[in-house]
């Protein structure tokens, strides 16, 4: 198959199946005579578990980790399920963060809607921003 075909079958760019197969993703083989890049069935499994891994998360670099185990006989699993499990640890951590952020913009807003508006007097510049942290609980 040409990057074209391989692109209306799975969906994905011409752009990233290039990228891919350019980064060592996807491996192709070259036709002899014109060396235009032929692309299987393998490499459509390949780009549709890339597609997967992304979903989930990974790197293009954990990613082709996981194809060198693979490739190797190992098994990625406890790799996999290690990445993921720091992942899920990190994204709370971030979830914990912009639930504060939210509930402190929101706060805000709550306290801006009662305050009016007040022109800059050369020592402000908008005091609903520099009057926030005398209100903020």
């Amino acid at each position: 198959m040409k990057v074209s075909q391989v692109a209306v079958k799975t969906g994905v760019s011409p752009y990233a199946i290039r990228y891919y197969t350019r980064i060592g993703l996807l491996t192709p083989a070259r036709q002899s005579g014109n060396g235009c890049r032929r692309f299987t069935d393998a490499d459509v499994k390949h780009l549709s578990f890339i597609r997967k891994a992304q979903k989930l998360g990974f790197t293009l670099k954990e990613i082709r980790t996981i194809f060198e185990k693979s490739r190797a006989g190992q098994t990625p699993c406890p790799l996999v399920r290690e990445i993921v499990q720091r992942r899920v640890v990190e994204n709370l951590k971030q979830l914990e963060g912009v639930v504060a952020l939210q509930r402190n913009m929101e706060r805000a807003l709550r306290r801006w809607k009662k305050m009016p508006d007040h022109a800059p007097d050369g020592d402000t510049i908008c005091h609903l921003i520099e009057t926030h942290d005398r209100h903020a609980a």
